[in-house]
């Protein structure tokens, strides 16, 4: 119906190359809370999904009351998949609204909620980047200010070291020096 392809169309007008499963139930009549029942059971088994969509397009209360069933409830519940009720239209409520994870408006709102502008993302990952490159360029300074200070101190250690050997001889030379005399 139009509600799914709304979804469609929002999904893929955001991110396009985002993967969508969709499993066709009936929304209405008796044998409804069982075919959505079923249904997220399915999309639960799929190692593939992250999120479902329940949506249908809006209608009266009588057409919407498969959403209101304990069987419906139950399968919302036991979703380990966070679910979005996105039945009817913003003035529409039932209980799959109250047992999902987020209670959309309408079937293009979950949508839009499921999925991020592409554009905003490639915008995020870039910020991130840069940050990135910049805390790297920054530890990279500071490492070599540190080195440079280390390798200050080490010549100054080693020039101290040259010069005690350099004593250490001299007075030696001397002690040799001196002891035939005595």
């Amino acid at each position: 119906g139009a509600a799914v392809r709304d979804i469609i169309h929002i999904v893929h007008r955001r991110f396009p190359t985002v993967a969508i499963i969709i499993i066709p139930v009936k929304v209405q009549g008796p044998e409804a809370p069982d075919d959505i029942a079923v249904a997220l059971k399915t999309v639960n088994s799929l190692c593939c999904a992250e999120v479902i969509i329940l949506g249908r397009g809006g209608g009266s209360l009588e057409d919407l009351w498969a959403f209101n069933t304990e069987k419906v409830a139950r399968a919302i519940f036991a979703s380990r998949l966070p679910v979005i009720s996105a039945v009817g239209h913003e003035i529409d409520f039932t209980i799959a609204d109250f047992v999902a994870d987020v209670r959309a408006a309408t079937p293009s709102a979950a949508a839009e909620l499921v999925v991020r502008e592409k554009k905003e993302l490639v915008q995020t990952l870039s910020s991130l980047q840069s940050r990135i490159r910049a805390g790297v360029m920054q530890h990279v300074r500071r490492d070599a200010e540190a080195l440079k200070h280390h390798r200050s101190s080490l010549y100054r250690s080693a020039k101290k070291i040259d010069d005690l050997l350099l004593l250490h001889d001299d007075m030696q030379l001397r002690l040799l020096q001196t002891l035939p005399q005595l």
